[in-house]
């Protein structure tokens, strides 16, 4: 048998193998879970023409996906509690590859959506568990990191995602773009399986009644994980909804873009990969009260740089929007997990809890956006996403008046 370096009993660091397979692989983890789910979004004029639906009715193939993952999320967290986090992410990321592929060759709008349920239904094991799963395996010191860079790799999903369906719809339809997403989630998966190693520090959970109504009152009852769910729910809402409506006001006047060159605005996605790991480590050292209305004060400066009517300057505030949003998302996550770790057992339902109000909060205001642009155009969705934004700096300054939760030593899982 191997020896486990004394790190491994606080959690893996920096200069432990270990810690630099599960960071690498939680990355691409990241990264194709939300191309998967968002790939379908530079589409959405592309589908609309092509199913003859309308703008509002498109934005369904990225909202039944999020009411999918927000459903899936509140089983697979009490899940994941009882049986363990690996094995539930890698058999749901490669069962949503599979499904994506599939839905490249959908031969009507409601197969469509069905099959987009489905990709949200598989897809949700992976970001329901992922949070829980550095929080235990990585040390404490370096746990906000970790996730930090985990977010990132989710930025650079949806970038990828994004990115990769509007070229390869361009030139070769949005069937092969959608196979394309679907492929390289698939080799993902491939590489998530063989790179993460056996969980050491996971203690279970039994799915007995009385356990998971405990855990639930914990990460029910507590204002703290309230608000912070309901940051979630806002921060995410405002995004999709700009993100939503910028597919349609790039490809028509006065900018009039291909689905190809507007998909290139999804490349700001970067800053995203380099602002949620940044926020990590400020966070650490400022604490996440500081950080999170910061990222969304950047957040709401690029929403309203998006009024004008210049590409140039839209760039720029699609850039600060991203920053904001992955920046505070990042940090709200690893929030939500390190209060309801030092709350008790159930860590895995409160990331599920955070996400299922986060994909609520993408699948309500994703919609609203389609009908706020039918209705107004871009003045209305942009008013929309501030309007969340503002909603969700609130939210997080109220966080001030909430008491912070007494950190719990780690006792090792008994044999």
């Amino acid at each position: 048998m191997v020896p486990i370096p004394a790190s491994s009993h606080g959690g893996w660091l920096p200069d432990d193998p270990q810690y630099r397979r599960i960071t690498v692989s939680l990355f691409l983890a990241g990264l194709a879970t939300f191309a998967l789910v968002y790939c379908t979004q530079p589409l959405l004029p592309v589908l609309a023409a092509g199913f003859e639906v309308t703008p509002a009715a498109s934005t369904l193939s990225l909202s039944v996906t999020t009411v999918a993952m927000g459903v899936a999320l509140l089983f697979y967290g009490p899940l994941s509690d009882a049986v363990g986090r690996l094995a539930l992410m890698r058999l749901t990321l490669l069962a949503a590859a599979l499904l994506a592929i599939g839905s490249a060759f959908a031969s009507s709008w409601v197969l469509l959506l069905v099959l987009r349920a489905a990709v949200g239904l598989a897809v949700a094991g992976l970001p329901a568990v992922a949070a829980a799963y550095l929080r235990e395996e990585i040390a404490p010191a370096w746990a906000s990191a970790a996730t930090g860079l985990y977010i990132g790799g989710t930025a650079i999903g949806g970038m990828s995602g994004r990115l990769l369906t509007g070229l390869v719809a361009e030139w070769f339809g949005w069937r092969t773009a959608l196979g394309a997403v679907g492929a390289m989630a698939l080799l993902i998966a491939v590489v998530l399986g063989l790179l993460l190693p056996p969980a050491l520090r996971f203690e279970p959970t039994p799915l007995r009644h009385d356990e998971l109504r405990a855990n639930a009152h914990r990460m029910l009852a507590d204002r703290g994980l309230l608000t912070l769910y309901a940051i979630g729910f806002t921060t995410m809402g405002g995004f999709v909804a700009a993100f939503n409506g910028l597919a349609f006001r790039l490809v028509g006047p006065p900018f009039g873009l291909g689905v190809g060159a507007a998909s290139v605005v999804f490349v700001t996605y970067i800053v995203g990969s380099f602002s949620s790991p940044l926020a990590g480590r400020l966070a650490a050292r400022h604490g996440s009260r500081t950080v999170v209305p910061l990222s969304l004060l950047v957040f709401g400066a690029g929403v309203a740089l998006t009024l004008a009517d210049s590409l140039p300057t839209i760039a720029a505030g699609v850039m600060l929007i991203t920053f904001g949003f992955f920046a505070a998302h990042g940090t709200t996550s690893g929030w939500v997990t390190a209060r309801a770790a030092a709350k008790g057992r159930g860590t895995g339902m409160a990331g599920s809890l955070y996400l299922a109000f986060y994909y609520f909060g993408s699948s309500a205001c994703g919609a609203l956006a389609g009908q706020a642009w039918s209705s107004g155009g871009w003045p209305a969705v942009a008013a929309l996403a501030g309007g969340l934004v503002l909603a969700s700096l609130a939210l997080a300054v109220s966080m001030h008046w909430v008491p912070t939760v007494p950190s719990r030593p780690f006792t090792p899982p008994q044999p």
